[in-house]
């Protein structure tokens, strides 16, 4: 059932993504998943101090995004690129880490499920990724709790393909895609 809420969004207005601003950080905080997603993603608090750390300790670039429909925020996407070091081995069992973009945050908040603005999401990030705004890349890769069916059925429908190998008991399955 759709709260009233959710109903208000005018669905002739198309989902899009909005920088995250002063204006709109309270607004993206205070997104949430529901009580049984919450050990499938970081809160989106969490997240901007993961950004900043990665963009100012590490130096990566970061992009983190509002979700919208409309007016109104539905979720929030975090991608990021060149999250691997180059170790000078080859092969390296992390190929897919160098020089590729990570969708390392994803999420609808809980009011907003089941109105298909997850896939609609995904498709807009991977048109985001494919202009290569952080540099040119063969893969975009991402990585999801193995208990997460609904998200690992859209990254998979998305051409997404899994890599067990490189899934350690404990962490989150990697999934990758090539661009």
């Amino acid at each position: 059932m759709k709260s009233e809420e959710n109903t208000n969004i005018n669905s002739a207005e198309s989902l899009h993504f909005e920088k995250i601003t002063w204006d709109n950080l309270d607004a993206i905080i205070n997104l949430h998943v529901t009580k049984e997603q919450r050990d499938f993603v970081a809160s989106n608090k969490d997240s901007f101090v993961h950004a900043f750390i990665r963009m100012t300790a590490e130096g990566k670039q970061v992009f983190p995004f509002g979700i919208y429909k409309g007016k109104k925020p539905v979720g929030f996407i975090m991608i990021t690129y060149d999250v691997g070091e180059d170790d000078g081995e080859e092969p390296s069992a992390e190929w897919f880490l160098r020089n590729s973009y990570f969708i390392w945050r994803f999420m609808i908040d809980k009011r907003y499920q089941g109105n298909g603005y997850g896939r609609e999401a995904m498709q807009l990030a991977l048109e985001f990724i494919r202009t290569f705004p952080a540099g040119e890349a063969k893969y975009c890769w991402l990585s999801y709790e193995p208990t997460n069916e609904r998200a690992r059925k859209l990254y998979l429908s998305f051409g997404f393909e899994e890599h067990p190998e490189h899934y350690e008991e404990g962490y989150e399955m990697p999934a990758i895609l090539t661009l």
